[in-house]
């Protein structure tokens, strides 16, 4: 496939998640170094990819570790359980970074040179007073002075900047009604910000590519609870985990984590099934369940190229209408990975595992087998007592699952008075 081919396949295959994420809202925190990073120009053309898709768009930008650097020579940082302690220098600094940040973004999306991806985009950047913080005052007997926690969001405020189709810029700063100004968390301002406004996503872009498993394998997806019970080594890693799960927990549908070192992550995580990072959702991002009329499209794309080889029985989509209850599939974000069939012979006490197709793009990855273990399962609760396989291309992989070689007198009456000779397929049996 040339480059030119393989671009539009891949366009093509972007456009449900253009249609799925058109007038959506995205809060996107833009991690420490994010804004000094060498692909800081490439992002910003991305933002402004998204926002021109029709997505509204939340900025806010962490500060904390540029203060750490215009701190003097001769004062460290101070921070307790992980807090900063802002006293009055800390402060100044904290409202000098935070405008110059402001700034440097604001000119960076305000970019239209002739020839980059800015061009005539016109972006309009707006902000304002819409954090209100308090002081975290007095804990363990340590004051942190300058440093709040957010008391209230100014949801409406945030949603008519978004109305104007102006993207909303924010700053990990919160005021106070007796006009005190607070130095708060970035991430905190992010996560309470989503909430506020009822954000479809939240996105985390700081230096990791995600979270891990303890033997550093990057996790796909996952839901709030195994990512509670992970067990992180990074402080950063944890703060940004806790806020995506509160946040997912107060209903954000759907937190990620990526790395804004990855030339084109955030496009990949939002535009591609399998993204660049980790995501963290309410709900299992790929689960089964049993299919319904409006599967048969997908099932039918999955099972023509196995029919067409001879691996799987011919079905009209006639037949798959009337079996259509029979099937489950397994479903990720919207697409139809794998299906599978269970016909019942309750008379017999035993079922008919069937059709069990995968996406070429997942096979070899264990979705088959997890969706076969959801037909043994749903074969348990009929109280049936086997289930068989007739195939002719992936007996192996039956073995594999437990199943046994078996003969035609042990299928049903029924079944053994249609089975095919001319196909020859070999009949495996499971005891459930």
């Amino acid at each position: 496939m040339t480059d030119t081919a393989h671009h539009i396949a891949w366009f093509r295959h972007t456009g449900p998640y253009i249609k799925a994420h058109r007038g959506r809202t995205f809060v996107i925190y833009l991690g420490n170094g994010a804004l000094e990073s060498a692909g800081h120009a490439t992002l910003i053309h991305d933002l402004a990819l998204l926002h021109s898709l029709g997505i509204q768009l939340v900025l806010v930008h962490a500060t904390r570790e540029a203060i750490d650097a215009a701190l003097p020579t001769d004062q460290q940082a101070q921070f307790h359980d992980g807090i900063r302690i802002t006293d009055d220098l800390t402060l100044s600094l904290a409202i000098e970074t935070a405008a110059r940040q402001r700034v440097q973004l604001e000119q960076q999306l305000s970019m239209g040179l002739p020839n980059t991806p800015l061009t005539g985009a016109r972006l309009r950047i707006l902000g304002g007073n819409v954090v209100t913080a308090k002081p975290i005052g007095i804990l363990d007997g340590v004051d942190y002075l300058h440093s709040g926690t957010v008391r209230r969001v100014d949801a409406e405020g945030v949603r008519g900047i978004l109305d104007q189709d102006a993207i909303a810029l924010l700053s990990p700063l919160g005021y106070s009604p007796a006009g005190e100004i607070f130095s708060v968390s970035a991430s905190e301002v992010a996560e309470k910000v989503a909430v506020a406004i009822g954000a479809d996503k939240l996105i985390f872009l700081d230096r990791q590519p995600g979270l891990h498993t303890a033997g550093g394998e990057l996790i796909r997806q996952c839901t709030i609870d195994s990512a509670w019970d992970l067990e992180l080594g990074d402080v950063e890693q944890q703060r940004l985990r806790d806020s995506a799960c509160r946040s997912c927990t107060n209903g954000v549908a759907r937190s990620h984590l990526l790395s804004y070192e990855r030339e084109g992550a955030l496009l990949e995580e939002l535009f591609t099934h399998d993204g660049s990072g980790t995501l963290i959702a309410q709900n299992p991002y790929e689960q089964a369940r049993s299919a319904d009329i409006n599967d048969i499209a997908s099932i039918v794309e999955l099972i023509r190229p196995l029919e067409d080889s001879g691996a799987l029985v011919k079905r009209s989509r006639e037949r798959l209408e009337e079996e259509i209850g029979y099937f489950s599939i397994l479903e990720r974000d919207g697409r139809v990975l794998a299906c599978a069939a269970l016909y019942p012979y309750e008379a017999e006490s035993v079922g008919e595992i069937a059709c069990v197709a995968t996406h070429p793009d997942y096979r070899g990855t264990g979705r088959a087998r997890q969706l076969l273990d959801e037909l043994i399962a749903e074969a348990k609760a009929l109280s049936l007592t086997h289930v068989f396989v007739l195939t002719t291309q992936s007996t192996h992989w039956f073995l594999e699952q437990g199943f046994e070689a078996a003969s035609l007198d042990d299928l049903p009456v029924e079944k053994q008075q249609l089975y095919n000779w001319q196909r020859n397929a070999a009949v495996l049996r499971r005891t459930v």
